[in-house]
């Protein structure tokens, strides 16, 4: 486990690759082949999350019709969370709670930077808490800064986020 924990505390930012996953009809128009997990695999730097999503059971989930959008953090979040807390959510008998905080990273639909931009409200997310987002400088949801907004895949939308969310039951 400790190469596992050396390898996220590396932030190698590739973001450009997750545009790979658009292709260029001849009509110039972009049409998104990957899905929201495809898409973060393909980006390397969201390994923990790929990681955890699969111990959650969620892959099926998010590779499904959608849309979701989702507050994605990167390895260098994952690696902020307290010493031991990623090993202990990814003990099998933690299943629940692992999925649990992972879908407090999902809203239901297609959420653009542009639909919330100088708004600030409350949004529920698929495991039913509400988050703070505030688009007034900036984006936030809860604790967390977008990094990167609107990477569009074929089930939705991305936004990098910089820190793990917790429920508010966690």
């Amino acid at each position: 486990m400790s190469t596992f924990l050396s390898r996220i505390a590396v932030f190698a930012v590739t973001l450009p690759l997750m545009f790979g996953a658009v292709t260029v009809n001849a009509d110039g128009h972009g049409k998104h082949k990957k899905d929201i997990v495809d898409t973060a695999v393909s980006a390397d730097s969201f390994n923990t999350l790929v990681a955890t999503v699969k111990a959650a059971g969620l892959v099926k989930t998010l590779k499904g019709k959608g849309p979701f959008t989702v507050f994605a953090p990167t390895d260098a979040a994952f690696a902020k969370l307290p010493a031991g807390t990623l090993e202990s959510l990814l003990k099998p008998e933690n299943k629940s709670k692992l999925a649990a905080i992972l879908t407090c990273h999902v809203l239901p639909g297609k959420v653009m930077a542009s639909d919330i931009a100088g708004k600030s409200l409350k949004v529920a997310t698929v495991q039913g808490s509400k988050v703070s987002v505030d688009a007034m400088k900036g984006v936030k949801i809860d604790n967390a800064t977008v990094v990167k907004a609107d990477v569009v895949a074929s089930d939705g939308v991305i936004h990098v986020i910089d820190t793990v969310i917790m429920p508010p039951t966690m």
